[in-house]
């Protein structure tokens, strides 16, 4: 009878590390935040999505497609890192969230280094667009009467985003960046731009439970500071998405997936 006892409280508290890491990196969450500007005639609802990484949630995404419609938004950006690696199921995951979530509203899209680590990224974002995104790496969209600007992963290093950057007249309206690399926040801050909407760092993966503390984040290192929230900088301001996949690490801890919902008024 001991034993038999022993092998329940062993099964039970293997069914509850097995819940705690489901709820971990499946459980969707939802943040909010509230930016105010002169700059718009009324208010604007933003959903911010980021590093999917070839992740489901449901079928064709249906439990993300679902959050993001009750939610409302004006538009959808995706910040990058959509797939993980160039493969069928990757591809197929991303083009079917894409067509899904163009339905609830406009999706503008920026790469991240996931899509571009291989050669097939022109192709792909052919089919982003065919899917419903409109592709903003290295331009630019008027929508709900603001500028949103992309930057291509890759350019931060060839001097793109200073090229980007809205004119003294454009900056009369609201100007927002999205960049895929939060890390950059010092060089973005001083073009102009009233807001700008990053990923890549995962909230930094694990984090120490009940603090904001991330383990570790490309670009940063251990400890990192730039993994998720609001950050400003003069008269710009970050918002960080946690995202939503994993990458090389494969659970998140104490990091459960975000969407994120910009309220600009």
């Amino acid at each position: 009878m001991l034993y038999l006892w022993i092998a329940l409280g062993i099964c039970c508290g293997l069914a509850l590390i097995a819940l705690f890491v489901w709820l971990n990196n499946s459980l969707l969450t939802t943040t909010e935040y509230t930016v105010k500007t002169e700059k718009l005639p009324a208010p604007v609802r933003i959903v911010h999505l980021s590093d999917l990484h070839g992740k489901s949630f449901g079928s064709h995404n249906s439990r993300l497609v679902a959050r993001v419609a009750r939610l409302r938004p004006d538009f959808i950006v995706i910040t990058g890192d959509i797939i993980h690696k160039y493969t069928d199921k990757n591809i197929k995951v991303a083009l079917s969230a894409v067509s899904s979530l163009s339905l609830v509203a406009p999706v503008l899209y920026v790469s991240g280094n996931h899509e571009l680590r291989g050669l097939q990224y022109r192709l792909f974002a052919k089919q982003l667009k065919e899917a419903g995104a409109t592709v903003l790496d290295d331009c630019s969209a008027d929508i709900c009467g603001l500028t949103v600007t992309g930057l291509k992963c890759s350019s931060q290093k060839n001097g793109a985003v200073q090229r980007l950057a809205p004119s003294q007249a454009a900056q009369k309206s609201l100007n927002i960046l999205l960049a895929h690399k939060p890390h950059f926040l010092e060089a973005y801050a001083p073009l102009g731009f009233d807001l700008i909407l990053s990923g890549h760092a995962h909230g930094g993966q694990w984090r120490i439970p009940f603090t904001k503390t991330g383990i570790y984040a490309p670009g940063q290192g251990l400890f990192p500071k730039l993994t998720s929230g609001l950050h400003t900088r003069g008269n710009t301001k970050m918002i960080i998405s946690r995202g939503l996949g994993n990458s090389e690490c494969p659970l998140r801890l104490f990091n459960p997936p975000e969407l994120v919902v910009i309220n600009l008024k």
